[in-house]
């Protein structure tokens, strides 16, 4: 049976099947805004949980951007009371920094990662018209294969640093928060307006953001412009799959560069700890193709830095360029420097070097290290520093060099250096957080999920 052919429960329980079965968890989460999209997938999410005894757990993210977000809330808290299901709104305390786009889109996977306990599985409404909006605004940028390939059923959120806000409502049975969680997309075949009809059908209630007619926002002009596409053949199926075919592209690109680091790469460690670094041959890397080049550079920026996302092209280039020709640079938070025959990428000093945190249960430094030692409790998480780089009495033959190390993370008692067991100080007590798809983390996983 064709897609077409099929109704939209059944088309979502086929999803989730490929998501989440056969096995389904007792418990799952559901990212719900209030608009049609997200409205529609809990109605869907609603009969397919009947059937199958899944619970459902609904979150509203309000960012405090606009007055009529706590109306939306109450709108979905008021249905989710109809249907039976408990439901929690997180509200975002903005600092007023930076750009509110992408802080907003941080805050919500953080606020998400704070209230849901020991659910693994949050699913998200994106649809088709998603992603063939998402393939416009990043053509319009330049982007290559990786910018331009569908957006994944399956993401892997890393364990996130808690962000201001407040939570009201259900939340679900706490646990440790180990290794972060995964964003699921069972409406990624879905359009829009097959869902809006179903939810109209079902005589469903939702709202229309007003900021969906503000042609300030570049996706707003991406969906006009979709409109006019679609009479010369254009439109977002056609783009759909195209992103589609760009996603099976990348996988293929992924796995080429997945084997070229098994041959010219390596995650130092001392004495069985990684140092969170990324060291490449650069003769072994200088013959290879520039697409497999760049991706190898762009997974260890991200790596390293625990971002996101990756650095701009032309920065990424022109990095590449400096380091085959022997010169060192920083970007995306990082320090790359050529020594010798190699290339080293680690964590930039000045990105870290104010950065602290009160040792307590699953405390989080930077992003990326995690405290697994409750006899440090109540002690202080640094980097290392000038200051701690002295206090090393007799350094590891195999300890980063200087330039490096100064970014390690350390434990720290006033100023006195307790541990920081990459330099072969004090006891083992961080845990590198890289989940991958449930596998160890380590940068061959990244550069196969990346």
């Amino acid at each position: 049976m064709t897609p077409g052919a099929q109704s939209l429960d059944q088309r979502f329980a086929g999803a989730m099947g490929d998501l989440l079965g056969p096995d389904f968890p007792s418990d799952i989460a559901l990212a719900v805004s209030g608009g049609g999209d997200s409205m529609a997938m809990l109605t869907l999410a609603h009969n397919w949980a009947h059937v199958w005894g899944t619970r459902l757990w609904v979150v509203t993210i309000d960012h405090g951007l606009r007055p009529e977000a706590a109306q939306e809330a109450a709108l979905v808290r008021e249905t989710c009371a109809e249907l039976g299901h408990p439901h929690a709104t997180l509200r975002w305390h903005r600092d007023g920094t930076g750009n509110v786009m992408a802080e907003a889109r941080a805050a919500r996977l953080a606020l998400i990662d704070r209230w849901r306990g020991g659910l693994r599985h949050v699913l998200m409404a994106h649809t088709r018209d998603d992603v063939a909006e998402t393939f416009l605004m990043r053509l319009r940028r330049g982007s290559g294969v990786d910018g331009l390939a569908a957006m994944a059923p399956r993401r892997v959120v890393a364990q996130q640093v808690d962000v201001p806000g407040e939570i009201t409502g259900d939340a679900p049975p706490t646990a440790p928060r180990d290794g972060g969680y995964e964003v699921l997309r069972p409406c990624l075949s879905m359009r829009r307006a097959e869902l809006r009809h179903y939810l109209s059908v079902l005589k469903g209630r939702w709202v229309d953001d007003p900021s969906n007619d503000d042609d300030r926002f570049e996706r707003v002009r991406m969906r006009r412009l979709l409109a006019d596409l679609d009479a010369q053949g254009l439109g977002a199926d056609c783009l759909a799959d195209t992103a589609q075919r760009m996603a099976r592209s990348r996988e293929a690109l992924a796995r080429r560069a997945a084997d070229i680091w098994e041959r010219i790469g390596v995650e130092p460690q001392v004495n069985g700890v990684p140092t969170g670094e990324i060291v490449i041959d650069r003769d072994g890397l200088a013959p290879v193709e520039r697409e497999t080049q760049l991706r190898l550079l762009a997974a260890a920026l991200q790596y390293v830095a625990s971002a996101d996302y990756r650095p701009r092209a032309d920065a990424l280039e022109a990095a590449l360029d400096r380091l085959l020709s022997g010169g060192s640079t920083t970007l995306h938070g990082c320090e790359l420097r050529c020594e010798r025959a190699r290339i080293r990428v680690f964590r930039e000093y000045s990105a870290v070097a104010g950065h602290l945190v009160q040792m307590g249960p699953r405390a989080v430094w930077d992003g990326r290290w995690r405290l697994e030692n409750a006899a440090l409790e109540g002690l202080c998480i640094r980097a290392l520093g000038e200051d701690g780089w002295r206090q090393v009495a007799v350094k590891p033959d195999v300890a980063p060099p200087f330039v490096s190390a100064r970014s390690l993370p350390s434990v720290w008692d006033g100023e006195e250096l307790i541990a920081c067991p990459a330099m072969g100080v004090g006891p083992a007590c961080f845990v590198a957080l890289r989940p991958a798809n449930g596998a160890a983390p380590d940068f061959r996983n990244f550069l196969l999920s990346h």
